[in-house]
């Protein structure tokens, strides 16, 4: 057993699972995926330590903890074609990719998307489309979504956005208010989203996900 192949069952032994993740998917594509593949090589050698890595340009790679249980409260099953947004270098979606059907992965940075787009086929996972643009724009092309996992932290979903996700599916995202993180996840149940709480997270807040402010004259 190789050296990272130990630390990623040393993470999810001791990162993941007393989390309360307990769906073998999710176990097991995170056992699967190379998480050193999906960071810059300077960073390889912290891929798996339990908090947010962050990977330049805005992004981070989500800690082990925080992105398993967003997997899990977003009840990604094996049919669903899964919207990823701010997917970063693509550790996301070669995980998410393990289980949904199909993932579209968007990324606003051009380098990070043409890496992600590399490191993606490096690891032979072939169900992922990644797609350069505004991260609050999504895919709607390619959907409507069974899911929607935005790997980071808004303070509001756009319309434009959540319109993308069909009647039934899921959305899952960390809000941040001030320096508080709230994961909810989001149901969308006749035409409109109904948001609940999962956990409490962090995350840098995702351009094109700030409220608008209002000023008082």
């Amino acid at each position: 057993m190789s050296d990272f192949s130990k630390r990623r069952t040393t993470m999810v032994d001791t990162q993941v699972r007393p989390s309360d993740v307990t769906q073998f998917p999710i176990i097991n594509a995170m056992l699967t995926v190379p998480r050193e593949s999906f960071v810059p090589n300077a960073l390889s050698e912290a891929a798996y330590v339990g908090e947010n890595l962050d990977i330049g340009h805005g992004r981070i790679v989500l800690e082990p903890r925080t992105f398993a249980k967003m997997m899990e409260a977003a009840a990604i099953e094996a049919g669903d074609l899964v919207l990823d947004i701010a997917c970063g270098l693509g550790y996301s979606s070669a995980v998410i990719a393990k289980i949904a059907e199909a993932v579209i992965a968007v990324e606003d940075d051009e380098d990070l998307s043409g890496e992600a787009e590399a490191a993606l086929g490096n690891a032979d996972i072939d169900n992922v489309a990644v797609i350069h643009g505004p991260l609050a724009e999504g895919a709607a092309k390619h959907g409507p979504y069974d899911v929607i996992m935005i790997e980071g932290a808004v303070e509001t979903v756009p319309s434009s956005l959540s319109d993308q996700l069909k009647e039934g599916g899921r959305i899952i995202a960390i809000f941040k208010d001030g320096h508080i993180g709230k994961v909810k996840v989001g149901h969308r149940i006749d035409g409109s989203i109904s948001w609940r709480f999962a956990f409490d997270a962090s995350g840098p807040l995702l351009n094109g996900f700030k409220k608008e402010r209002e000023f008082a004259l």
